[in-house]
């Protein structure tokens, strides 16, 4: 029941105060967000959930920009160890003597491009986006629950992407030791460069995200629960406000573990505590450390890492869910089921953190049950996975760059997921630990399969952002060389993990054991390249769009969901009048006895269909 309906009047004099203080207010909102916005209040500092949706898709993508950048450049040092390349010198000088990148700056480019990925471009990039955008506009609410928390969310994100790249450009460099900054080197400031400054500005960076991400999800999640229009039940809600609604509760009950796990390193860090230190010599002298585990942070770590992935994953999934059904002009198969399978991915999430630490000397009891778990979790995803076959299954199939997209998710989600039932069985895990296998799997499941998904909703959604159609011919180039391109990248690693090559080393030349593999790094670094050319042409597509490109009509992809009932010009409170009453669920399409192959949520039922009991 939606808060509306909660408070009903009880007199006709009730009911004609109401609509007149309503009429009123309106009136009022009309003045102060038409008449007295200023560029500030409007671009800025807006509490418009629109708006604030372009200000996460817009940061995201330049973060995005600046780690595509930065795996370009290291891709180089690892298909050509030791070779010279002049530009690197010119473009970062001391990192670079002689064009070679300096090893501690390797370690640090890997580590802040990991982190800009998983968290500032596939958490607050694709969350902050299109949770912002479709909440309210597919559940028929006026805005965000808090216009005010919605704003601040957005900022605190600013901020921390602000303060991780400035932790670049510091003298003794950005944070290293991966983006998962394991003890002891990121607890101690004289391990290595990259553990000074550096480190203490990453700490601060995501003690900053993880404020925003509480912020976001917290509104999210009373949004869904509380404004939802007359008829919007949680069974006609679409999937992707199941996704959304999902992915913030795993937000608000997995980040604060890892703020735990960050303020524990600040103090091991700054003020001599050792919750993570125990008996460590640098430089064959002992320091004043005893009683800790650097084991600690490990659970801590992974018990946000596995969850995240969901948070990463589960809104790609919902957008794919809402893309695949339109376009196929069908609708969605299992749509219980796929209600199920994301709660079950949900709450398995997190029970399955430990098999990131097989090789931690865990009990082999304890790791058998993260074994089973993990294992466990592969049964949802292959529900959905079966589902998206099946919706697809003899459909009208409608081939627009974001149905593309949407399908490359699903061929992603399915090659990814494959290779990680070999890494969730701990004898397998345990010889393949560190290697490329590991950044092969994760790549595909998670960032190839996340990064479509939400290239999926920039093209669908696009005209709802901007009130313009984006170029189709230009969206095709796209997708097929950054689908080639991404195996091209993703599929070689697996054979050099399985050649036991490590990850994260700067060269593997010092191994002759290795010197017949260093052909396979060069040809993944071209088709990193040509990945990287690739988002050139979107990013030409999508500002070129912006500003010169066709206009869209109200609903251009004949969708049945509530974003498309609203004005293509945004407007304040989303609906011109009355918010329209939801009758049915979100996929009647192609529908026998109805003259169009789409049916929306605001049209009535049919006396045929009340007797049938329709959704």
């Amino acid at each position: 029941m939606s808060a509306m309906e909660t408070n009903l009047p009880h007199s006709e004099s009730d009911v004609k105060a109401v609509v007149a203080g309503h009429a009123h207010a309106h009136e009022h909102d009309e003045d102060e967000h038409h008449h007295h916005e200023t560029f500030i209040s409007k671009y800025i500092f807006s509490q418009d959930h629109k708006m604030i949706a372009k200000q996460f898709l817009i940061t995201a993508v330049f973060m995005g920009v600046i780690a595509m950048l930065m795996s370009v450049v290291f891709r180089l040092q690892l298909a050509w160890p030791g070779k010279s390349f002049p530009v690197l010198e010119a473009v970062l000088g001391k990192w670079a003597p002689g064009g070679v990148l300096d090893p501690n700056f390797y370690l640090a480019l890997v580590t802040i491009h990991g982190t800009i990925m998983v968290f500032f471009v596939l958490t607050g990039g694709l969350s902050g986006t299109f949770s912002n955008l479709l909440i309210p506009l597919q559940l028929g609410a006026r805005d965000m629950a808090s216009g005010f928390l919605n704003m601040l969310s957005y900022w605190f994100f600013f901020a921390s992407s602000c303060v991780m790249l400035f932790s670049v450009f510091i003298e003794s460099g950005p944070a290293s030791g991966g983006w998962t900054v394991y003890p002891p080197l990121s607890a101690l400031e004289q391990a290595m460069p990259g553990s000074g400054l550096g480190m203490t500005l990453w700490l601060v960076s995501m003690s900053l995200f993880i404020v925003s991400s509480l912020l976001g999800s917290l509104n999210y999640i009373v949004t869904v629960l509380n404004l939802r229009t007359k008829g919007m039940s949680m069974t006609r809600m679409p999937l992707t406000i199941w996704a959304f609604l999902v992915t913030a509760i795993l937000g608000v009950l997995s980040f604060p573990v890892l703020f735990a796990a960050a303020l524990l390193l600040i103090f091991d860090r700054s003020f001599g505590t050792s919750f993570y230190l125990s008996d460590i010599y640098i430089g064959g002298q002992a320091l004043e450390h005893n009683g800790g585990s650097p084991i600690l942070y490990e659970h801590l770590f992974w018990f946000l890492g596995h969850p995240e992935v969901y948070i990463v994953l589960l809104p790609g999934l919902g957008i794919t869910s809402e893309v695949i059904a339109t376009n196929a002009r069908k609708p969605i198969f299992g749509y219980r089921a796929m209600i199920a399978s994301i709660l079950g991915i949900a709450f398995l999430s997190f029970i399955v953190w430990g098999h990131h630490m097989f090789i931690t000397g865990m009990n082999p009891f304890l790791g058998s049950v993260f074994v089973f778990t993990t294992l466990l979790i592969a049964i949802p995803s292959a529900v959905k996975a079966f589902n998206y076959i099946t919706t697809l299954w003899k459909g009208n199939i409608q081939f627009t760059p974001a149905m593309l997209f949407a399908i490359g998710l699903v061929s992603f989600f399915i090659t990814g997921g494959v290779t990680g039932l070999i890494l969730g069985d701990s004898a397998l895990d345990i010889n393949l630990h560190d290697t490329y296998f590991v950044v092969a799997h994760f790549h595909l499941v998670m960032g190839s399969a996340t990064i479509f998904g939400m290239f999926a909703g920039v093209y669908h959604w696009f005209p709802k952002l901007f009130g313009k159609l984006m170029n189709k011919k230009m969206g095709y180039v796209h997708f097929w060389l950054t689908f080639i391109g991404a195996y091209g990248v993703f599929f070689p690693m697996h054979f050099l993990g399985m050649a036991g090559v490590p990850r994260r080393y700067y060269s593997n030349t010092e191994f002759p054991i290795f010197d017949n593999l260093v052909d396979i790094n060069v040809m993944v670094t071209w088709f990193a390249i040509l990945a990287a050319t690739a988002q050139i042409i979107f990013l030409l597509n999508f500002f070129y769009s912006i500003f010169k490109g066709q206009k869209s009509p109200q609903n251009p992809w004949k969708a049945n969901t509530l974003e498309w009932t609203t004005p293509v010009e945004h407007i304040h409170g989303n609906w011109p009048g009355a918010i329209p009453e939801v009758h049915r669920w979100a996929y009647d399409y192609s529908k026998p006895g109805m003259a169009d192959d789409f049916v929306p949520q605001t049209v009535p039922l049919t006396p045929e269909e009340e007797k049938e009991g329709a959704h």
